[in-house]
């Protein structure tokens, strides 16, 4: 059994929390990260753009916890989502897709009232964050992408052997395996259910994405894309997505995996801060320019 590696969660000031009811009756779980000084709920989105935080497979928003503090004591607040079947989100009856769980982040967004948002995404949530700027771009200010592929062939062979291993492992605990049960070292084993679900997300990244490189020349707002020196992802792929977003930015980290927001999450911070200020600046540029009439 694979056990994660631990992290430091937020320690910002949790303005409140919301559960989203989607139509195939999943929930949700949304949590909105505010300065202290913010007055109540009502005036949280009074502030400067949010920061829309999407985490990886199998995870939960808590790891960004280093990354939400730092954004929030730049006076910002952060909407963190748990994606659906992860976190303290339910699964619904949909069939799970990039797509799908990029859409959720888009219902979250309106029924937060928020009109635009900065993305910060790390691997499953980095693909999604590329759907949402390349689809939606009226709502995405910026988007810092970390640990992306386009396709499954984005990740080493080899590694696409071993999750297959490991999605049948659980698929065979959730048909033949029990309640309760734990390791020699008191570590607890997914009940069935759960393991059905984890089975669930490891297919999905067996199976999708499937984003052609081309449609991302669509996405117009500053990108940053992240990977480790290490990455999983393989780096001919890191490079492909960053040379199809005219102007975005490839940064590398030396020393680290695959797991940034884990093992460097200052750089994480600084880049995604260094991405919004680009965005804001050329947004206030652009704005500058459309009221000021040209001199002839």
């Amino acid at each position: 059994m694979h056990v994660p590696r631990p992290y430091d969660r937020p320690e910002a000031r949790l303005a409140f929390r919301v559960d989203v009811p989607l139509s195939d009756g999943a929930l949700v779980a949304t949590f909105v990260y505010c300065p202290d000084d913010t007055p109540d709920d009502a005036e949280w989105a009074l502030l400067p753009t949010p920061v829309l935080m999407l985490h990886g497979n199998g995870e939960e928003h808590g790891i960004f916890g280093r990354t939400i503090d730092a954004v929030v004591g730049t006076g910002r607040c952060v909407v963190a989502i748990d994606s659906r079947a992860q976190g303290e989100s339910t699964r619904g009856s949909a069939r799970l897709t990039y797509e799908l769980m990029a859409h959720d982040a888009l219902l979250v967004l309106d029924a937060l009232e928020v009109d635009r948002a900065h993305v910060l995404g790390f691997s499953d949530g980095a693909i999604e964050g590329l759907l949402l700027a390349r689809d939606h771009p009226d709502r995405i200010a910026s988007l810092t992408a970390m640990g992306a592929n386009l396709t499954p062939a984005g990740l080493p062979a080899e590694e696409g052997v071993e999750t297959a291993e490991v999605a049948e492992a659980y698929e065979l605990w959730a048909e033949q395996g029990e309640e309760g049960v734990e390791l020699e070292d008191g570590t607890p084993v997914p009940s069935p259910d759960e393991a059905r679900v984890v089975a669930e997300l490891l297919r999905l990244m067996l199976d999708e994405p499937h984003i052609p490189a081309r449609s991302l020349g669509s996405i117009v707002c500053p990108v940053t894309v992240m990977a480790g020196e290490y990455d999983v992802v393989l780096p001919c792929e890191t490079r492909r997505i960053a040379g199809a977003i005219a102007g975005a930015r490839l940064v590398i980290v030396p020393g680290a995996d695959h797991v940034l927001p884990k093992v460097a999450p200052d750089v994480v911070t600084d880049e995604l801060l260094a991405t919004i200020e680009s965005a804001e600046r050329a947004y206030e540029d652009r704005t500058s320019r459309a009221a000021t009439p040209w001199e002839t």
